[in-house]
């Protein structure tokens, strides 16, 4: 097992909640981290034909099986076990009862939230970071070779090669999670949308693009965006518009958790493939963005992250609001370092009109502190 920097922050939960919920992308590492870190509790999986059965049959019984609780994986495929759930963790005041996992978000929100508000404690688990990866010693030496390969602990553990573990992963994500969360008919259309959010990856969201060019409507779109979203293959970076003027952007862009799937999907055949791609700078944009929100999730940060552009064109890449400060940040695939790197860095600290800790992430290695409080940093 590759050690998690998440598991203090859910041994905490444990200690804090009578019972947590542990949510992330499949095969993120969800249920091995819990059932290492709980040896002791009775593991179950609701994927289990048999035993979903007997969950949906008798809720009441299937949990009267675990006294002291369990893992109970899946959560979300028997909602009806969170109403009886709530009575056993009402009536025993012990912490750390019941760990249950799930790789659909907004199912498991929604269940915890209609009868366990208050009781439960949230982890999200990512998949690996490079603080993980370097914990490890399972990092690549290039910047686009650890792009490419992705960060889920399977690939790595076991040496999976990439290609073939991300082409069963869409199939099972499609099969499984999206015939769960949505009755969509045309699953090779769905696949499509996928392939051409990948292509849109650190850019603007425009669903009436992507909804034309696929060949569907708005709210279809819409619809299917809120699907990848809850199953954790997208997220959105909010923009950062305090009040500087009428013309910034208030859309959020949109970007992958796992830079490897985004690769697998805009069919870039290997690592070195990336450098003469045109998607080189999304793909360097992502993997940076995506780890700052491991770092934050694994450790249980108040950082919040946001993306900063004007009508104009000048833009910030990343925001780092930890509440009392904040960090600019600008994200550079080139391996040598350009003065043009921290221009708009300036441009905004300017009309900004305070000083700002102002940081720029490049592709390559070295790093240097320069005056007006701006760092140069290679990727991690």
């Amino acid at each position: 097992m590759i050690q998690r920097i998440a598991e203090k922050k859910l041994e905490t939960l444990s200690k804090t909640f009578r019972a947590v919920a542990v949510t992330g992308p499949r095969q993120s590492g969800k249920t091995t981290l819990c059932r290492a870190l709980f040896k002791q509790k009775p593991y179950i999986s609701l994927e289990n034909p048999s035993v979903l059965q007997f969950a949906m049959a008798d809720p009441q019984g299937f949990l009267s099986q675990f006294p002291k609780g369990a893992i109970i994986d899946e959560a979300q495929r028997q909602p009806e076990l969170f109403s009886y759930l709530q009575q056993i963790l009402d009536q025993n005041n012990a912490r750390g009862q019941f760990i249950l996992t799930g790789s659909n978000n907004f199912l498991l929100q929604q269940s915890i939230t209609q009868s366990l508000a208050g009781r439960i404690g949230y982890l999200t688990l990512l998949p690996l970071s490079f603080d993980e990866l370097k914990m490890a010693n399972k990092m690549q030496a290039t910047w686009y070779g650890n792009a490419w390969r992705g960060f889920y602990p399977e690939i790595i553990s076991r040496r999976i090669k990439p290609e073939l573990w991300y082409e069963s992963y869409i199939k099972t994500y499609i099969e499984r999670d999206v015939r769960l969360l949505k009755n969509i008919g045309n699953l090779n259309l769905f696949t499509r949308f996928i392939q051409l959010c990948a292509g849109r990856a650190g850019q603007i969201l425009n669903v009436n693009s992507i909804a034309n060019d696929c060949g569907i409507d708005n709210k279809t779109a819409q619809s299917w965006l809120g699907v990848l979203e809850s199953s954790y293959i997208v997220f959105f970076l909010k923009p950062f518009y305090n009040n500087y003027n009428k013309q910034v952007t208030k859309t959020p862009k949109m970007y992958f958790y796992d830079s490897g799937l985004l690769c697998h999907l805009l069919r870039l055949s290997n690592s070195t493939s990336i450098k003469q791609s045109m998607y080189k700078g999304p793909v360097f944009e992502n993997l940076i963005v995506a780890d700052k929100i491991k770092q934050k999730e694994n450790l249980g940060l108040a950082t919040e992250y946001y993306f900063w552009r004007d009508k104009t064109g000048n833009e910030i890449d990343l925001l780092e609001d930890n509440h009392k400060s904040l960090r600019i940040i600008e994200l550079k695939s080139g391996e040598t370092i350009n003065p043009n790197f921290w221009k708009t860095l300036h441009y905004f600290e300017k009309i900004h009109g305070l000083p700002l800790e102002k940081q720029v992430i490049y592709g390559g290695k070295e790093e240097q502190i320069r005056s007006e409080g701006l760092t140069i940093k290679g990727w991690p």
